[in-house]
Parts: structure tokens; C-alpha cells; sequence
């Protein structure tokens, strides 16, 4: 399975911080229209991202729910839309993220700066492993990001954005 190490966070002047992002990428970076459908399963997560105008992917992955980075074990699959249906009925449904997302590569990292209905304003690092690269080596890649992307410790969050949204009600 891939693994990468990711940082979630918020960001408190969303502007400034998609300045950065173009400034560190050297890109516009591109902006993706999303919506994921979580299901509900024993382990991990398992969501269904709708990309407006793109193949939807049916996601799998496993990270521990903590501040800072953190490495997540995952699997992609793309598929058609319309096995949100048969995962519904197999499954049920735990809830629906919408969001905007700016895309930013930085080297092997992904930059990204979202804005989730309901939330606000976050950003995400996805630090994508190389094979022969150490959990370290990844972790020392995203904090420094963090450091030129001038994003605190104090801005770090643990969980996904649907266990948020479930947190404040949004999302059933």
C-alpha cells in the first residue's frame, strides 16, 4: 500500500496562505471541485470522492487520529459513480464533506488549501512517500513546509473533516 505522512491544519487568513502555496509550487495550482461520501466500516476510512468533471475514486485508508504528522496507509480505486448506491446499501452512509480544494506540488509533497462547507479553511500536506524513505525523512519534509508555509503547531488538527462536521451536527 502507498503511505504518506500528512499534516491537517487551520489557517486563519486563507489569502496569504494560498500565496505562499503558489509562491513555494511556482503554480496557480488547480482548483478541484469535491465531494466525499464516508461508509460506514469497522477500521480505517472508506470514502467515495466525486471530483466534478473527473473519474471518481473509491478511497481506503488507515492513519491515527493526532496532531502533527502522521502516516496513513491507503489504496485508490477509480470507479463509476454509481457505486456510491451499492456501498450506501451495503454499508450505509456516515456522511458527505463538501469542499474546494487548491492543489499545490511542492517536490513530493501535495499542498493542499481547502475550504469545507460548514468549517472554514484548512490546509492539508501529503508527503508521499518514496519506497526506500523513512516515516522520519517525511515527518523533517512537512515540518519544514510548515515552517515556510508559516503554519503553528497551535493550528494542527487530529481528525478528518467529516468527524468534525459529525462533531458539530452538520453531516448525517
Amino acid at each position: 500500500m502507498p503511505r504518506n505522512v500528512e499534516i491537517k491544519a487551520s489557517v486563519k487568513d486563507f489569502e496569504k496562505f494560498l500565496s505562499l502555496a503558489k509562491e513555494l509550487s511556482g503554480s496557480e495550482g488547480t482548483l478541484l471541485e469535491q465531494e466525499d461520501t464516508f461508509f460506514n466500516v469497522p477500521e480505517g476510512r472508506l470514502k467515495l470522492r466525486f471530483l466534478k468533471g473527473r473519474t471518481s475514486q473509491l478511497i481506503f485508508y488507515q492513519r491515527p487520529d493526532s496532531d502533527g504528522p502522521k502516516v496513513s496507509d491507503f489504496h485508490c480505486s477509480d470507479v463509476s459513480d454509481q457505486v456510491k448506491e451499492t456501498l450506501r446499501l451495503a454499508l450505509g452512509i456516515k456522511g458527505s464533506v463538501a469542499k474546494k480544494r487548491w492543489l499545490f506540488m511542492v517536490g513530493q509533497t501535495r499542498i493542499h488549501a481547502d475550504v469545507v462547507d460548514g468549517l472554514g479553511s484548512f490546509m492539508e500536506l501529503e508527503v508521499m512517500l518514496r519506497p526506500e524513505q523513512t516515516l522520519e525523512e517525511g515527518d523533517k519534509i512537512a515540518k519544514d513546509l510548515m515552517d515556510k508555509l508559516q503554519i503553528d503547531q497551535s493550528q494542527l488538527l487530529s481528525g478528518a473533516y467529516m468527524d468534525m462536521l459529525l462533531k458539530k451536527g452538520l453531516s448525517a
